[in-house]
């Protein structure tokens, strides 16, 4: 039998998604879970993989079992050996030819930022932040220009892994509720850090070191060089992966009446 799971988590305090010898990551501590829970070995594929110190507020994972239980078994049973920082929302018997991440049409993130002249406290580690004010016209002016397919080359992780740097957003929305800033994507897919260093141009626009139009030059350059520093990963959250109707899969969590 296939499952997909869909899972929420802080990454405050793991080495990011991937499995890594370390064994101080969410996949690592999801598979132990459902290891313990099945009683016997558990592998599973995301819709994609997260950063360190990246949240979750729907990872969606499939794998294959033997073992027969009903959904909500396999969601309390597996957050029984979860730490606390990482649940199971819901489970989803699949058919065999549903793939967690082949199967994604698109996936969505959001960074909240908090402009603030005194950095974060309750928030540290769930917002990013800057102490100087932020034009949003300018920082919307600059996002339209990255709305298409688009060779993403300049905003690139070095160790990025992925076959080709051309990806289309279909989505970049900008919004502010009092001090805390938010910043939506929708694309098909997404580079290593590509959100991160689109978040540090968008800030460089919005803080006035640069005009809008610079965002246009930084993309043509296809060179991390023209970009500015990588965003710090704090307030970034995976909103999770998006299906075709047909499979009947949820949208969202209850995570996401937490985020601003």
């Amino acid at each position: 039998m296939r499952l997909a799971l869909g899972i929420s988590y802080s990454g405050q305090a793991y080495d990011g998604w991937q499995s890594q010898s370390s064994g101080r990551t969410v996949q690592d501590h999801l598979e132990q879970a459902l290891s313990q829970f099945a009683a016997q070995p558990v592998s599973t594929i995301c819709a994609g993989r997260t950063d360190a110190g990246v949240h979750g507020l729907m990872q969606v994972v499939h794998f294959d079992t033997a073992l027969h239980r009903d959904e909500s078994s396999w969601v309390r049973g597996t957050n029984r050996y979860l730490p606390r920082d990482i649940a199971v929302q819901w489970a989803r018997p699949m058919p065999d030819e549903f793939h967690a991440r082949a199967s994604a049409i698109s996936r969505r993130y959001a960074y909240v930022l908090l402009e603030s002249a005194v950095r974060p406290s309750i928030e540290a580690g769930r917002v990013g932040w800057v102490f100087r004010p932020l034009d949003g016209a300018a920082m919307r002016a600059a996002g339209n220009l990255l709305i298409g397919e688009h060779d993403f080359t300049s905003f690139r992780a070095s160790g990025c892994q992925a076959r080709t740097p051309v990806k289309t957003i279909s989505r970049l929305d900008i919004s502010r509720r009092g001090a805390i800033w938010r910043f939506d994507f929708e694309a098909n897919a997404f580079l290593h850090h590509m959100i991160r260093n689109i978040v540090g141009c968008l800030l460089a626009v919005g803080q006035g070191h640069q005009a809008p139009e610079w965002m246009a030059e930084v993309l043509a350059a296809r060179s991390r060089a023209a970009a500015a520093p990588t965003f710090g990963p704090q307030g970034l959250y995976f909103l999770g992966p998006v299906y075709d109707p047909r499979w009947n899969l949820p949208s969202r969590t209850a995570a996401y009446d937490w985020l601003p």
